[in-house]
């Protein structure tokens, strides 16, 4: 998932490396498990991966977190950008971002970084204090 202030793009890829979602979300809680429930009905545990954890991506986390079908984990920014590197075009869109978030998942999990829930509490305190 690539999140951003505005709202996120959700892309799924199921082990095969074919897009079963790729649409637009809102950070809504209700549309956040929608979607999750939805692709673990259809494809059994989800790996939610953000690129970016703190205040914007804590909301998707915490839907993952709550379900106990879903796991989290982050791809770090500077991974991200080597990452999309390798992939076909230049122009960054939340869209091909999200793409190539859930494929590095699938394809490259050790690239991936557990999400500790202190480092969670902390950023949902700096937000709530809005402190960067």
């Amino acid at each position: 998932m690539d999140v951003g202030k505005d709202g996120h793009h959700a892309t799924a890829v199921n082990r095969a490396g074919k897009k079963v979602f790729d649409k637009p979300l809102p950070n809504s809680d209700p549309k956040l498990r929608e979607l999750s429930e939805r692709l673990r009905a259809r494809h059994g545990t989800v790996l939610v991966v953000l690129d970016h954890p703190a205040f914007i991506g804590v909301l998707p986390l915490a839907v993952a977190r709550d379900d106990a079908g879903c796991q989290g984990g982050r791809l770090p920014g500077p991974t991200m950008r080597w990452i999309a590197d390798l992939y076909h075009g230049e122009a960054r869109a939340a869209a091909r971002d999200a793409f190539i978030i859930a494929d590095a998942a699938r394809a490259m999990p050790h690239t991936l970084r557990t999400i500790d829930p202190a480092d969670e509490t902390a950023a949902e305190l700096a937000m709530i204090a809005r402190v960067p």
